[in-house]
């Protein structure tokens, strides 16, 4: 009879052991294979229905979001991302909004994927957190909408 092999301990660089991930992670991913087996849908009240489902200030920031980021290009289309409201131009996801609830974090973050153009040398930012949605801030999210799409 063989001996069932342990799965060796993994620890992070703190030092804690790490789990796993986590059930609000296994959700994200479980959001995202519901979302490419469902194919092309109506990308626009997936989203919005997603942001109607989120409270207090995640919503409210998510829907002043969404309006910007519409806003700031015409051809930007929103969908869904891992459960969270997205949006693309050119069938590529270009930002995302993580709200603070979806992960249990203390800010909600616009994020931007891989196909933003938003390069700057040899390290840039890919999230942005945001706390709070005055003008000053949406100028900069306007800019960098425009920036990311290129």
């Amino acid at each position: 009879m063989k001996a069932k092999q342990k799965t060796p301990k993994t620890t992070t660089a703190a030092g804690k052991r790490y789990e796993g991930f986590s059930e609000e992670e296994k959700a994200a991913m479980k959001d995202a294979v519901r979302e490419q087996r469902a194919g092309k849908t109506d990308g626009e009240s997936d989203a919005l229905e997603k942001i109607a489902q989120m409270t207090g200030s995640d919503r409210t920031m998510a829907e002043r979001l969404h309006t910007i980021i519409k806003g700031a290009d015409p051809e930007i289309s929103a969908k869904t991302w891992y459960g969270m409201p997205a949006y693309a131009k050119g069938g590529n996801t270009i930002c995302f909004f993580k709200p603070a609830a979806k992960f249990k974090v203390r800010y909600a973050t616009l994020g931007f994927s891989d196909k933003a153009k938003l390069d700057d040398g040899e390290m840039w930012p890919t999230e942005y957190a945001i706390a709070k949605l005055g003008a000053a801030e949406e100028k900069k999210i306007v800019a960098l909408i425009k920036k990311a799409v290129g």
